[in-house]
């Protein structure tokens, strides 16, 4: 499923008349005016799955996020902006074949940390609750608690539901289903399967990170499917080969001067990995 079809970059022209006519103030950066000039990098044009590929400076995140502001899509974690940053958003066009969904978003690696971080807060405090309720359990069942006045009904209710039933029985009828504590991988994937649903697109930037090589293989398959059988768009920064070697997808490697489309086996993080398990091959065998 197509929704953007291109993306357009300012052209040098208008990069420099806009930089000339802010050099009269006092800023020592125009990012991300200028930055992309020297990557060759124009018109951007998607496929259902598009990746940008490249290392760490090349503007990968950037690109993600100067698409994504662009499109005004959904995003939870903010982004540290530059100053020129929604000026350089407003010389970028767009070109779609469809009308961008509501639900379409951007997911960063800071989205899926804070998720991990908020159910560990939340587990820890479900915790900490059950250890005050085990206390709560053992005062009240072997309390002298004497019952005097109406104000003591609710104490009354405790002492006598305690030292009728279980410390786990009492504890689980008070306490809230806990959430299960999971792994930071399997947060991460149960983060991308709730929010990627059908009918949207979605910006990735960097999703293998916190992800196993088994649960990035799995999150290969899920945006597979979403893409072929759930009308989903995927526009990605990675440099796992896993994500990389997804069949019909674009490749734009940002290493390149200029940048071009690559195979996903002419990468260098590729490579790099290949001529690792070559040269480590007979100790598999």
């Amino acid at each position: 499923m197509l929704y953007l079809n291109s993306f357009t970059l300012p052209d040098e022209c208008v990069e420099d008349d806009f930089v000339q006519s802010e050099r009269r103030t006092c800023f020592n950066t125009f990012y991300p005016f200028l930055f992309f000039q020297e990557t060759g990098l124009e018109e951007i044009e998607f496929e259902p799955v598009t990746i940008f590929y490249g290392g760490n400076g090349t503007g990968k995140s950037t690109l993600l996020n100067i698409i994504a502001e662009k499109l005004q899509l959904n995003r939870n974690a903010v982004f540290n902006k530059t100053n020129f940053f929604d000026d350089y958003v407003s010389f970028c066009e767009t070109e779609t074949v469809n009308p961008i969904p509501n639900e379409s978003r951007i997911i960063t690696s800071d989205d899926v940390f804070d998720y991990i971080l908020d159910i560990r807060n939340l587990n820890n405090g479900i915790h900490n609750k059950r250890d005050e309720l085990f206390d709560e359990y053992r005062d009240n069942k072997y309390s002298d608690f004497k019952f005097r006045t109406m104000e003591d009904y609710d104490t009354l209710k405790k002492v006598v539901h305690a030292r009728s039933t279980s410390m786990s029985k009492y504890v689980k009828k008070q306490l809230a289903a806990n959430v299960r504590e999971y792994s930071n991988g399997e947060s991460a994937f149960k983060f991308f399967t709730e929010k990627i649903k059908e009918n949207a697109l979605y910006l990735l930037d960097e999703p293998e990170n916190s992800l196993s090589p088994k649960r990035q293989l799995e999150l290969r398959k899920y945006i597979e499917d979403s893409t072929r059988f759930y009308n989903c768009q995927f526009i990605i920064s990675t440099h796992s080969p896993f994500l990389l070697s997804m069949k019909h997808i674009k490749i734009y490697n940002l290493d390149k001067r200029p940048v071009e489309t690559s195979k996903w086996t002419e990468l260098e993080n590729v490579r790099t990995y290949f001529d690792f398990f070559e040269k480590h091959r007979n100790e598999f065998d």
